[in-house]
């Protein structure tokens, strides 16, 4: 069979929603089109039973109870409520929050707003493999913080920090544990019990669900966990989250949950030969190349890899049959190197020739070959520019 181009290889800026996702969201649209809220008559019964199902569906792929999920607009919002309504919730304890330089742009700048509101934040750096020391992280406590906030797998790098034990160290010292999981959530196994975590940020379509569709893990015993709203209205979300609620949407992020939670053992064995396929293919055929990011502990459909000497704008142009990213896709307006490369140590010339090269559920061997012979040319014909200048 003919490959189909353009090949899409971009899967950590967003996925293609799964048909079984679209079809299950479809009648909310047309059919069954009421408000969630509306309780007296069979529209609005219809639209927050759908709502409720989606809720337990959710709940279920993290090992939360349903009523711990707070629906949202996606992750960027889920990580704004997290981190300012605990610091809105909590300002009376403390007034110190932990992050780390890696993290997504939403949890940096929520940090940065608290900062000029008189908030102390503590920016962690990375090893060189993106890893986060447990002794930095534990010395950066103090009897003022309140918050930890520390990424699951990070959006550029595919780098899985241990939360396990961030999250018992949190435990014992009585401090929060929110953690942005929306790249890991639904690609590898994950549950609010055994990492201990107190607030999660998903959204849907990181995992074959619908644009605008996201929620907010808020731990509701051992302990209870108060978060203040930042929304104001009507009191939907137990008054989390005012407005009405995104029936379809929500619709949509249950039911790829509820697939995630079904597929993804073989789907992530799968991924990372895949994965390791077009690695070890980009490895023989080109030297001078670099792997950003700790190789084992990583998402099973990532690559972040360096082409000394071709520079990544070229290369993109030069892949323009192949969607790649050239950093993370949040800050790609910018051609600054990537503040996550940076943090590795990686140097400017080498951020600025990185793909990330993102495999998802549709991916097929096929189309592995075909981006390692069509990187490996680009490559070389960049690198004969570069010897010539």
């Amino acid at each position: 069979m003919a490959l189909k181009l353009p090949i899409y290889m971009d899967n950590h800026a967003t996925t293609p929603c799964d048909p079984r996702v679209f079809d299950a969201m479809a009648p909310y649209f047309t059919e069954m089109f009421g408000n969630a809220h509306s309780r007296s008559h069979r529209f609005g019964w219809q639209a927050e039973e759908a709502v409720e199902t989606a809720r337990k569906q959710v709940a279920s792929l993290i090992g939360a109870d349903p009523k711990e999920i707070v629906f949202t607009s996606g992750a960027t919002e889920s990580d704004n409520l997290a981190i300012k309504g605990v610091a809105e919730a909590y300002k009376e304890r403390g007034d110190h929050i932990v992050s780390v330089v890696t993290e997504h742009k939403a949890v940096l700048d929520s940090c940065k707003r608290l900062e000029k509101q008189g908030f102390n934040v503590t920016l962690l750096p990375v090893a060189e493999n993106g890893i986060v020391s447990l002794d930095r992280l534990t010395g950066a406590l103090t009897g003022k913080t309140i918050l930890v906030s520390v990424m699951m797998a990070n959006n550029e790098i595919g780098v899985i920090q241990p939360i396990e034990e961030i999250g018992k160290i949190c435990k014992q010292r009585g401090v929060l544990f929110h953690s942005d999981a929306t790249q890991a959530i639904g690609k590898v196994p994950f549950n609010v019990d055994q990492t201990e975590v107190d607030l999660v940020s998903i959204t849907a379509h990181k995992m074959y669900g619908p644009k605008g569709a996201g929620a907010l893990y808020c731990r509701s015993k051992g302990p209870r966990v108060k978060v203040a709203a930042m929304i104001d209205g009507g009191g939907q979300e137990r008054g989390m989250r005012s407005g009405t609620l995104n029936v379809s949407g929500i619709v949509g992020l249950g039911k790829a949950a509820e697939i995630a939670e079904s597929q993804m053992p073989a789907e992530s064995v799968d991924l990372l030969r895949l994965r390791e396929k077009l690695r070890m293919g980009l490895q023989r055929n080109l030297e001078d190349v670099r792997i950003n990011g700790d190789l084992e502990h990583r998402l099973p459909g990532n690559l972040s890899m360096s082409f000394a000497h071709a520079e990544g704008e070229a290369l993109i142009m030069g892949l323009n049959d192949i969607a790649l990213s050239s950093g993370a896709a949040c800050t790609s307006a910018s051609i600054e190197a990537s503040y996550v490369l940076k943090a590795l140590g990686v140097s400017d010339e080498m951020a600025h020739s990185t793909l990330r090269f993102g495999l998802g559920r549709f991916n097929t061997e096929d189309e592995v070959d075909y981006v390692i012979g069509r990187v490996t040319e680009v490559v070389l014909q960049l690198r004969e520019v570069y010897q010539g200048v």
